[in-house]
């Protein structure tokens, strides 16, 4: 049952390690635009910037969302536009498997805030490639690469 000392598990998965699997998402786009030879920009959250590092900016709501912009890349196909859009699902199956894989070989220790990220990592993979429409030209990862292999259309702007 969940109870007041539960608040500060709650409070470190909601404004740390819920920011985190959606850092490693959007890393996840940016590495695919820039291995194609495209300039991404990152966001994560909402509201006013809290500060830029490079191309990431952080806004005060940072726990909220995150997305991901870029202009082109280099000889325009439809295959890596899927692979960007992919990228963000990707990535978290990557650190979910690194994670359990870590906790298996004895690397980590079975702790809560791993129990989190996996939670949350899989949550994102689940509702990311679904393949449905947020609003006009907002996506999820899965329509976005369905609309990209199939008829060829691109999204510089998709979270």
């Amino acid at each position: 049952m969940f109870n007041l000392s539960d608040m500060v598990t709650f409070a470190w998965a909601f404004f740390i390690t819920l920011p985190l699997t959606l850092i490693i998402h959007t890393g996840g786009h940016a590495f695919f635009i820039k291995l194609f030879g495209g300039k991404a920009t990152l966001t994560i959250g909402r509201g006013g910037k809290l500060f830029a590092f490079g191309p990431l900016d952080i806004r005060k709501l940072y726990f909220i969302d995150a997305a991901c912009y870029f202009d082109a890349i280099r000889k325009e196909r439809r295959w890596k536009h899927a692979l960007i859009y992919a990228g963000g699902p990707l990535f978290n199956i990557i650190s979910i498997l690194l994670v359990n894989g870590f906790i298996h070989a004895g690397v980590l220790e079975p702790h809560m805030f791993f129990y989190q990220f996996v939670y949350f990592s899989v949550y994102l993979v689940f509702f990311s490639l679904l393949p449905i429409e947020y609003g006009e030209d907002n996506p999820s990862d899965g329509k976005a690469i369905m609309d990209a292999l199939r008829h060829g259309k691109i999204y510089k702007e998709f979270e």
